[in-house]
Parts: C-alpha cells; structure tokens; sequence
C-alpha cells in the first residue's frame, strides 16, 4: 500500500512538471515573455507561492522534531556519535569531488566561454562570512531566535542536544521524549496532507519558471548552464551510483527509481529543505531505518550541498572569464576549499547558493559586482543544484543504513 501511494505521488509530480512545462510555453509563444511572464506571475505563480509557503511553515518543526525524535529513538548516545561522523565526512568527501568535477568541466568549457556585458545597474551585494563564522553560528545564543529565522544550523544543534539530553537523562528524560515521539508523528500527520497537493504546486511554479524565462535565455549563456548540468549528470553517475552499489550493495537503477517524485520535486521547488518531507518518504520506501534518514536528511538539506559546489565552481571560472582573469591552479584550488566550507553555510532553501558565490568570488579576487551576469538564469541552476543535493541525502542514508548493518530493499539486484 505505502509503494502504491509513493509511486502514484511520483506520477501525479511528473503530470504536474509536464503540464506546468507545456502551459508556461504556450503562454510565452502566444503573449511574448514580459506578458506572460506578469500574467503568470499575478495569477498562476501566487497558487505555488501558497504551497511553498506551507512547506516553510512545516520544514521547521519538521527538521527540529525529526531529528530530536531520530536521536532518541537511537537509545545510545553512542551510535548517535557514530552515525554522525559518518554523515559528515560522506558529505564532506562528496563535495570535495563535487568542486573538482566542476572546475574539470569549467576549464574544458572556459575556451567556449563568451565575453558579456554586465547589465546597466546589475549589483550584487556580498556577504562577508568564512570558515569561523559559520562555526560560530551553529551556536545559539536563545533558543527561540533560530525557530523564528528558521536558522538551519542552529536548529540542528538544538535539536542534537536536547536529542542528547534525553538520551543522558535516563527515565527522567522519557517522559519528554514520548512527547517529542508523539509530536512529531502529529507534525509527519500535517505534512502529508501539504505533500497531497504538491503537483499542483509544481504545476503552478512551473508554468511561472518556462512563461517568463522562454528559451531565449540560453542564448549566450547556454555554454556555462550546460557546463554545469554536465557537472551535475557526472557527480551522479561517477559518485552516488558507485557509493550506492558499492558501499549499500543497492542496484543504482532501483535507487534513482526509488528517489524519483523526490528528485522531480526538487527539480520545481528548489528548495532541499522543502523536499525534505518526500526525500524521506523515499527513503523510507528503500527500508532505510527511520532513525537513520531522521537525522541524516535533515543534516543533508543543511550542509550536503554537492549540486551548490558544482555550480560556485562553474560560474566562478565563468564570470573570471567574463572580466578577464585567468585563474592559476593556486586560485582554483582556493575555490575548491572555499566552495566546500560555503556549502556548509548555505541554507537548504531556494536562491541560496547565490549568496555563497559571492563569497566564493571574494576568494579568488572576482569582483562581485559582476555576479548580475549569470543572476537572470539562476533558478535554472537551481533547479539541477537542487535535484543533485537531495540525491546526495538520500545516497547518504542508503549507504549510512548500509553501513550500520541494515538490508534495504533492491540488495538482491545489485
């Protein structure tokens, strides 16, 4: 009954993506973009507002109690301590790969790369942030702040340590944990009644996304989108398909299958930690233990960015080309340390990779101004970004289950 629903979610995505695709062209060829991208924007887009906006308001609890519950469930603080570092340094390792795959594909395609004009008035403000920053700011200094903000990190951390508590507080502290048990299975209730009009939501966004962009935006900056999306197809089949098969013993066919309605809602939404309720329910289909994709995919969504790596290092080389400087070996090996320790920061939320190119680029000596060159198309990077962050999180909770001796489905087809 569960893979009946899951499947007919994943369908029910696809039509949404398919339609949203065809509706948005047909507007755009008939009204012309401005036209259709104001009509769209005023009455169709506003529906997928309403379901993003729902999504924001779950993700929340959702991350804070599902982790907490993750934790407690564990029942041994010890295995709480063992399953993280294994989640970090798969996240690490990936996105390390991730940053060298993108500045590969960059440097082949760099001799390609055009020289554009930065458009009258285009700036981009940057955000000063580095490695002890963003340390710092896992650290909470109230408890209420991060919730109100929806400061992923800091969310994290709290939930880690009252997960912890309860742990150490022995029978005194099982009272609290049956009510954080209790609550989060109220908040899982809440979010399937939002995911059951989730096609509708990518439906709406879509027709928005194609009515207003138009394919005329792959004029000369088609190059630097197809580096990336190539980056991005790369990292999957050289990274997440052998980590799959090799580490979980899982036929990668029927994890892509698996992770689909996951990956198709990414794709629309743009967002890792909106997608979070569904890359779970994926996981849960591939008999990944509750325990387990709790507290690995919320973490994910918040530093597993390998898709935001690729992209920093793609339109770093990009935009150096644009203005004239030629990056040595030194500078991109800086913007391989820099994207790493950036997608820690980035917020699993739409747009926010944007926010870290800019630190990316201070690093290396790119003036930020010149980030409103490739800023028009970044919701189609996004979309690519986005989809290969969330299979990065489930790739990891397959190969985490793995690791800690469980048997998913799809072993015996390996």
């Amino acid at each position: 009954m569960s893979q009946k629903k899951s499947m007919n979610l994943g369908v029910k995505i696809l039509i949404g993506l398919v339609l949203g695709i065809v509706v948005g062209a047909i507007f755009w060829a008939t009204m012309g973009a401005e036209a259709a991208g104001a009509f769209t924007a005023k009455y169709i887009k506003p529906f997928g507002d309403i379901f993003v906006n729902l999504l924001k308001f779950i993700v929340v609890p959702l991350v804070l109690l599902s982790i907490m519950d993750g934790v407690i469930q564990m029942g041994d603080i010890k295995k709480v301590g063992k399953i993280g570092w294994k989640t970090v340094a798969y996240f690490l390792v990936t996105t390390a790969i991730a940053c060298v795959i993108g500045l590969i594909i960059a440097s082949l395609f760099k001799g390609s790369f055009p020289m554009l004009q930065l458009a009258e008035g285009a700036e981009y403000e940057a955000k000063s942030a580095n490695l002890m920053d963003t340390i710092v700011n896992i650290f909470p200094n109230n408890a209420i702040n991060p919730l109100s903000t929806s400061a992923m990190l800091q969310i994290i951390f709290i939930a880690l340590i009252f997960g912890c508590g309860v742990l150490v507080a022995g029978e005194k502290g099982k009272p609290f944990g049956d009510f954080i048990t209790s609550f989060n299975e109220v908040t899982q209730r809440v979010m399937s009644f939002i995911l059951a009009v989730s096609p509708y939501g990518v439906f709406a966004l879509m027709v928005w996304v194609v009515a207003a962009q138009g394919p005329k935006i792959l004029g000369s900056l088609g190059l630097v989108l197809l580096a990336a999306y190539i980056g991005y197809i790369l990292h999957v089949l050289l990274v997440y398909t052998l980590s799959v098969k090799v580490f979980a013993k899982m036929s990668p066919l029927y994890f892509f299958k698996k992770i689909f309605p996951a990956a198709a809602f990414a794709f629309t939404s743009t967002s890792s930690v909106a997608t979070l309720p569904i890359t779970k329910e994926c996981c849960d289909e591939m008999d990944v233990e509750g325990d387990i994709s709790s507290f690995v995919l919320p973490l994910g969504a918040t530093i597993n960015m390998d898709g935001t790596a690729i992209y920093q290092c793609v339109a770093a080389i990009f935009l150096a080309k644009c203005v004239g400087i030629d990056l040595t070996l030194g500078q991109m090996v800086m913007i391989v340390i820099t994207a790493t320790l950036a997608s820690i920061g980035t917020a699993g939320t739409s747009g926010a990779g944007m926010i870290m190119l800019a630190m990316v680029l201070e690093a290396v000596g790119v003036p930020t101004t010149f980030i409103g060159i490739i800023y028009g198309i970044d919701r189609l990077f996004d979309m690519g970004r986005t989809t290969l962050n969330i299979i990065g999180d489930a790739s990891c909770a397959v190969c985490v289950n793995a690791w800690e001796g469980a048997a998913p489905k799809g072993k015996q087809k390996a």
